[in-house]
Formats: C-alpha cells, sequence, structure tokens
C-alpha cells in the first residue's frame, strides 16, 4: 500500500508559478514511477508529466517548456514546478505513482490550481 499527499497548489495570475510537491509513504520499494495528472471540471484525468525511479521524464505536450518535474527519491518526494501558467491549466491535480509488480496506481487527494486571466 501506498499514500500520497499533495501539497503547493493554490490560486495564481496569468504568467505565475507554483511548485507542487507530492510526498510518498508506504510500500515504496515497489513504486517506479510517478506523476502528475490533472482533472478540470467535466473532462477526463489527463498526464501532465511523469518520471521513473531512473529520471526519464514525459511531459504532455501541452505542458512541455513550462513544467518541469524532478524527484528526491532520499525524501520520497515528487515535484512539479509549473512556470508561465495559463487559464487552461485550472485544474485539480493528482500525484500519481505506479507499481509495476501489481500494476496498480496509487492516488493522491488532488491539490486545487486556478490560474486568473
Amino acid at each position: 500500500q501506498v499514500q500520497l499527499v499533495e501539497s503547493g497548489g493554490g490560486l495564481v495570475q496569468a504568467g505565475g508559478s507554483l511548485r507542487l510537491s507530492c510526498a510518498a509513504s508506504g510500500s515504496i520499494s515497489s513504486i517506479n514511477a510517478m506523476g502528475w495528472y490533472r482533472q478540470a471540471p467535466g473532462k477526463q484525468r489527463d498526464l501532465v508529466a511523469s518520471i521513473t525511479t531512473g529520471g526519464r521524464t514525459n511531459y504532455a505536450d501541452s505542458v512541455k517548456g513550462r513544467f518541469t518535474i524532478s524527484r528526491d527519491n532520499a525524501k520520497n518526494t515528487v515535484y512539479l514546478q509549473m512556470n508561465s501558467l495559463k487559464p487552461e491549466d485550472t485544474a485539480v491535480y493528482y500525484c500519481n505513482a505506479f507499481a509495476p509488480l501489481t500494476t496498480r496506481h496509487y492516488w493522491g487527494q488532488g491539490t486545487q490550481v486556478t490560474v486568473s486571466s
């Protein structure tokens, strides 16, 4: 079992920045990748960025060049630095962890990011 707790969301104006944090606890040795998803009202939950234990990253096209995912393995924490925020980035952001042995995804509680125009 893995528990994920997000923090760092808030309200910012367009062009501003936020950094989200996700702290993992529990059976963290089972995780080989972590990521951030977001879900706007009435829309599906989509991948924003992911990072493997080895450091390989992937980004949604809509955030490339603006968002950076990073990981501090010693702290069991993953971060999402969000720069040049746009109103379209407004969503609930969820931390995700993947355990390949059981093919299970674990989810945090979500943190709201609101970008005003």
